[in-house]
């Protein structure tokens, strides 16, 4: 007897590609070319592919059963987010603790790091007490304090005020906007004078102005938001029907949202970069995506679409939680190699453990996730 044949999986064209992408910018800013690569673009990114995947998700299933149901939906981020996470974190906080790994453990800010606000600690008080690399871990609290949220506003917009997709883009613009100016009142009213005195400011006060705009989620939700709102709106996933023809977006939107990018990258000013510069990067984002994901057979993306590019796509998540700590762990006890080597044996040992975890946590969970929630 024949079996019946399974239905492809899910899959969005360029997104994988973008994700291995968004890595490399990240990696090589902590790997010492943080005068060169714009590291915290790469972390702009993943929160606005983050933002238009979950909600194209949300939108599948809202058109499929006319609901979307909340347990299925943290069930799945839970088990998607939280094995490879605190498997990573707990053998960071035990090597540290053994001194294989540079760091000096405080119990408060381990409290944060594990429960998820240890952006807004980190923004109160720095990145001591944890374990060398993982730092970068506030990213994650950003994105758990959307998922957390973002959900029940999708179901209010879509599902019980059935608003069209044009008035749901239009209130989450207005909630980009919102936030956009709640940076502006902290960069230009509130810490108004440090930011005209910047020059003047010890580096750790300028670690500190910037932490409260870069870290924190209420200033960073709009990053996702702009996601959100390519998703619910002329998805290019879901809406077949293309906005303009593709002559204008490789002609026109594309440069135009190209341009954007550097516009951001090159204005160095400081109180620019904390207010303007992530709501620049939102817009410009936008045109990206639509180009990559419709266009993704033109030979710009079509390398993105590589079968090794998507598989290091498919382990960006553990490649991020692993990179930072192995970085400090090659520079601790390989201080006599070049950078360069340094850099080339973290990213070969990030690599490895990321495939391990891959096989080893993440795929094991997938499979749970898919039986708990089909």
């Amino acid at each position: 007897m024949l079996s019946k044949p399974q239905k492809p999986a899910f899959h969005i064209p360029t997104l994988d590609g973008m994700r291995a992408v968004s890595f490399f910018i990240v990696f090589f800013a902590h790997a010492g070319l943080e005068g060169w690569v714009p590291g915290g673009f790469g972390v702009t990114v993943f929160f606005f592919l983050s933002g238009f995947l979950i909600t194209t998700l949300m939108r599948m299933e809202l058109e499929k059963t006319g609901t979307v149901s909340f347990k299925k939906f943290y069930l799945r981020r839970v088990l998607r987010i939280f094995p490879p996470f605190y498997v990573v974190l707990v053998l960071s906080t035990l090597l540290c603790a053994l001194g294989f790994l540079s760091g000096k453990l405080e119990w408060k800010s381990l409290v944060a790091q594990y429960f998820y606000y240890y952006n807004y600690w980190v923004a109160a008080f720095g990145y001591d007490g944890t374990a060398g690399g993982t730092g970068v871990y506030w990213s994650l609290a950003v994105e758990e304090h959307f998922y957390f949220l973002f959900p029940m506003l999708y179901v209010l917009m879509a599902g019980k005020l059935r608003l069209p997709g044009r008035s749901q883009a239009m209130v989450l613009w207005g909630l980009c906007g919102l936030i956009l100016a709640w940076r502006c009142y902290l960069v230009f009213v509130h810490h108004g004078a440090a930011y005209a005195a910047w020059d003047t400011l010890s580096p750790e006060a300028q670690e500190w102005l910037t932490g409260k705009t870069y870290l924190t989620s209420d200033t960073r939700f709009d990053s996702m938001l702009f996601g959100c709102a390519l998703a619910v709106w002329k998805n290019p996933v879901l809406e077949k029907a293309p906005l303009f023809s593709d002559r204008v977006w490789k002609l026109g939107f594309l440069p135009l949202g190209l341009a954007g990018l550097m516009v951001g990258f090159l204005i160095r000013n400081p109180a620019f970069r904390e207010s303007l510069r992530y709501s620049l990067q939102g817009i410009a984002l936008v045109p990206i995506f639509m180009a990559g994901i419709r266009l993704h057979a033109w030979w710009p993306f079509r390398w993105l679409n590589n079968r090794h590019v998507k598989f290091l796509g498919n382990l960006s998540y553990s490649l991020y939680l692993v990179h930072h700590v192995v970085i400090f762990a090659v520079n601790d006890h390989f201080p006599q190699l070049h950078g360069v080597l340094r850099a080339a044996l973290a990213l070969l040992i990030a690599w490895a453990l990321s495939r391990a975890i891959y096989e080893w946590v993440e795929k094991p969970t997938a499979v749970l996730r898919k039986r708990l929630t089909h």
